[in-house]
């Protein structure tokens, strides 16, 4: 297989081509009339060229994690067009991308990968949604001896025991949330319990959590996980109030949310204080009842005060009727801001082991400040934010007002794929 590509792709430097736009329901092309604005100039250079770089993201665009895909797509989108100032080329080359739905379902998204990977032979992958869907498709990266860059999937895994030189990761892992959470609340003598989804990314963030709190001589009393798709968590609330800790950490994904029978079950009550990473914004309304609660969150449009992020949240407010950027906004355009200047340090040259080194210790620009490819671990050193819960003039719930930006270096997970 190998042999035949490399043949094909020597044929095709030879070949004159016109790659024609994504017409399948499930992709979408960089090179529609919206999305392109270039001289034509730069148009009759690459179609002399008749080179592409293909770009292959995978992301849950229905399912239970859908508006995570939706967000990551429009990020995707917008990143691409700000990375190559509307011209959708880089160093003379065309950029297409193309959609793939893994309907947050690991065998769909490795299905969908190696489509990419064989029928559209992308030079990137993008993805996924879900860290499950994504810790089935990062083999195919080594496989297949191409880089993903993971957005927005947390588990510590992707980077740390199930790591390989492929993966490189803009989204934060589950221990940079930890260690800005544990830094809140955390201290000799506290009780600390936790809740999260029974999948790798609410065992990652919970085992990251306890870790870090412990760190700081907190004790662990207990450790629940619910069913990812669970509505009803009166037992597994129930199981944490009976062991009494100071504080419940809650590491929570998708539209389910604990939050309301947390309130119904009046967990305050029993002196226990709830602290969280503050989600998207679709979950802010679930939490009216936590107005007040201190905890931190890896993005919200008015917290990061830089060019990139004001350029985003006003196209992006042109583009969907006045809506706002959300966290998982920003990761897709910090996944496409990362790929389009690895290419142009590379002057358009695809080659993965060339990539590979580039990208080592590369820092580029996004929405959440400056980020850093750590080289050990090919995961992102990136800005999170502490934050309090406040009640708004604008909205009917709570929202997240800065307390302080915390710094790359302060929220530095551990290197785990050693």
């Amino acid at each position: 297989m190998k042999l035949f590509r490399v043949l094909s792709i020597l044929l095709a430097l030879f070949v004159f081509g016109i790659l024609a736009a994504c017409s399948d329901s499930d992709s979408t092309s960089g090179d529609s009339e919206d999305n392109t604005s270039s001289s034509n100039e730069s148009e009759e250079a690459t179609a002399e060229t008749g080179e592409t770089i293909k770009i292959g993201v995978l992301a849950s665009l229905t399912g239970a994690l859908e508006s995570y895909g939706d967000q990551t797509k429009k990020g995707f989108e917008l990143g691409i067009e700000y990375a190559t100032d509307g011209t959708m080329e880089v160093a003379g080359k065309k950029i297409e991308y193309i959609f793939k739905d893994t309907e947050t379902d690991p065998t769909v998204a490795r299905q969908a990968a190696i489509s990419l990977l064989e029928d559209e032979e992308v030079d990137f992958l993008v993805g996924s949604s879900s860290s499950g869907d994504t810790l089935a498709v990062t083999p195919l990266a080594e496989e297949y001896e191409k880089i993903i860059v993971v957005e927005p999937a947390a588990a510590d895994s992707i980077t740390g025991s199930e790591y390989n030189d492929y993966v490189f990761r803009t989204a934060r892992n589950s221990s940079q949330d930890a260690f800005a959470a544990a830094a809140a609340v955390a201290g000799e003598g506290v009780k600390i319990a936790t809740l999260a989804p029974d999948y790798s990314f609410g065992h990652d963030g919970a085992k990251a959590f306890i870790s870090a709190a412990e760190s700081l001589g907190a004790e662990l009393v207990h450790e629940e996980y619910a069913d990812q798709a669970a509505t009803d968590f009166t037992a597994n609330i129930q199981k944490i109030i009976e062991k009494k800790p100071d504080y419940l950490y809650v590491v929570w994904a998708g539209a389910n949310t604990p939050w309301n029978q947390i309130v119904d079950m009046k967990v305050e009550d029993h002196g226990i204080k709830v602290t969280t990473g503050v989600a998207d914004i679709a979950t802010l309304p679930t939490m009216t009842a936590l107005t007040g609660m201190e905890g931190f969150t890896l993005y919200y449009h008015t917290l990061p005060d830089n060019e990139v992020n004001d350029w985003l949240v006003e196209q992006h407010k042109s583009k969907y009727d006045g809506a706002v950027p959300d966290l998982f906004t920003a990761g897709g355009m910090s996944a496409a801001l990362a790929i389009v200047e690895a290419l142009k340090q590379t002057d358009g040259d695809t080659n993965t082991d060339t990539l590979i080194e580039t990208m080592e210790g590369m820092s580029f620009e996004t929405p959440k400040g400056t980020m850093t490819f750590r080289e050990e671990d090919h995961q992102a050193l990136q800005e999170m934010y502490s934050v309090t819960l406040e009640e708004s003039d604008e909205f009917d719930y709570p929202v997240p007002v800065l307390k302080r930006a915390l710094t790359p270096e302060e929220t530095a997970p551990p290197i785990m794929n050693q």
